[in-house]
């Protein structure tokens, strides 16, 4: 039995409304359930056809790693909606020590290039998030403003599950509470947001060249950026 795999069983999905006013994906008329036996109810028919296309483009093994979209449903309603407040606390709690506003104090030409980038979205913030963060340099933790953090996890507890699930990704992978906003308000593409939390990486290879193995681990979580981003985008369609 150790060599048993899901296989495909149906023919078609296809996606209907459902009672609960969300969207269900059918396989051959038959719902799908996430791991925990919840019904599979996505909030946006956008989301839902991506969940119907993963199915659809599976052929004979089941490979639940070309299932993204699936695997974040999955995850916002066995998880996320369980544990919505503890999840809202970690990812806001990033505000106190955000990427964005820990700076090197040398050499003087990445100082400059980290205040460049990263100084534009710490304005961005404040004005549009109501969240001033300050930069600091050196080891030594220096709490930020207790009313700008406040404002950012209101933000972050207002996102619900699905929202939230999307959300954690770009937080946890880019390291910065600041830029998962920017991420989710589209402040730049994507790809431009991702480049900006590696700052400091590229900057290590410009100076000693490019470690495959790394290079290699940087491309799987640039993969889940984008594709945190996309499932974001995927919450918000109708």
């Amino acid at each position: 039995m150790s060599d048993w795999k899901a296989k495909r069983f149906w023919k078609e999905a296809q996606v209907t409304d459902h009672a609960e006013g969300g969207f269900a994906v059918l396989l051959d008329g038959r719902s799908i359930k996430t791991p925990a036996k919840r019904s599979l109810i996505l909030p946006t028919r956008a989301m839902a056809q991506a969940v119907a296309l993963e199915w659809d483009a599976q052929e004979g093994e089941i490979k639940p790693e070309t299932m993204p979209v699936t695997k974040t449903a999955n995850a916002a309603l066995d998880k996320v909606s369980i544990q919505h407040g503890e999840v809202a606390d970690m990812l806001a709690a990033y505000g106190d020590s955000d990427l964005l506003c820990y700076r090197a104090d040398t050499p003087e030409e990445l100082v400059a290039r980290q205040a460049a980038q990263w100084d534009p979205i710490l304005d961005w913030a404040a004005e549009t998030l109501g969240a001033r963060l300050e930069p600091r340099t050196g080891v030594i933790h220096k709490p930020q403003d207790e009313h700008a953090l406040a404002a950012l996890s209101a933000r972050t507890h207002a996102l619900d599950a699905f929202k939230l699930a999307a959300f954690h990704d770009l937080v946890s992978l880019s390291g910065s509470l600041v830029l998962g906003f920017a991420a989710i308000e589209k402040l730049h593409d994507i790809g431009t947001l991702w480049d900006i939390s590696r700052l400091d990486e590229i900057w290590q290879i410009e100076q000693w060249g490019v470690d495959d193995e790394a290079e290699a681990l940087t491309s799987l979580k640039k993969s889940s950026f984008l594709h945190a981003e996309r499932m974001f985008t995927l919450c918000c369609d109708v």
